[in-house]
């Protein structure tokens, strides 16, 4: 018993021995000043990983210039076609013409060529006003151009009856409208609105729409 305990004693001491070694081979190093830091760690174990790894070439791709070019010419060509549609819109009428209309019964207008049974169908209602344009308060140049967009927005949405409201105020569009009306080339025909669309106060009108996609 007691040769078995000391067998024992010594097996303990064998290996507690290599732990003293590696504490006082630490506290060697410490105080040497050669303790490797963290940051060290971490890059020494980064590299260490990293070995053998094939760096990754450039990735990154110059645009192509036809397509930069491309673009540009869309942007341009965008340009011009809105300035294109704002010309379109935009009708000259002139405050100096003054048109034949009848002074009695209800304003009235049927261009050369047209049937005057339009304005029979105008004025029963029979055409439905797909837009409204109100002019109340509004000035006779913004009229104007408030005017020609209707007409040119109609024609491009195939709207070939729309009402526009010039309201009774002092009588000032309602006097001048009628005459910017006629002289425009794709107006058809018009005529006092019935009471449902504004009476007095509007007038319907119809708009030549291109024949090509015509509704009616």
């Amino acid at each position: 018993m007691k040769t078995f305990k000391k067998e024992l004693k010594a097996l303990k001491k064998q290996l507690s021995e290599p732990k003293r070694l590696t504490i006082k081979a630490s506290k060697g190093s410490a105080s040497n000043g050669n303790t490797p830091t963290h940051a060290e760690e971490e890059a020494f174990s980064f590299a260490d990983a990293m070995q053998g790894v094939t760096p990754l070439s450039q990735d990154k791709v110059e645009p192509d210039k036809q397509v930069e070019l491309f673009k540009k010419s869309q942007q341009v060509k965008g340009k011009h076609l809105k300035h294109s549609k704002q010309l379109a819109a935009s009708f000259d009428f002139s405050d100096m013409y003054q048109a034949a209309l009848p002074e009695e019964g209800p304003m009235r207008f049927c261009q050369k060529g047209e049937s005057t049974h339009v304005l029979k169908q105008l004025r029963r209602g029979d055409y439905s006003p797909e837009m409204t344009l109100d002019l109340h308060g509004l000035t006779r140049e913004m009229a104007k151009a408030e005017l020609a967009a209707l007409i040119h927005t109609a024609r491009k949405e195939l709207v070939d009856c729309v009402c526009v409201m010039h309201g009774f105020g002092q009588g000032v569009l309602k006097a001048a409208l009628p005459h910017y009306l006629v002289q425009h080339p794709h107006v058809r025909a018009f005529h006092q609105a019935p009471l449902e669309y504004g009476g007095q106060a509007a007038l319907l009108v119809l708009i030549d729409i291109p024949l090509q996609n015509t509704k009616r």
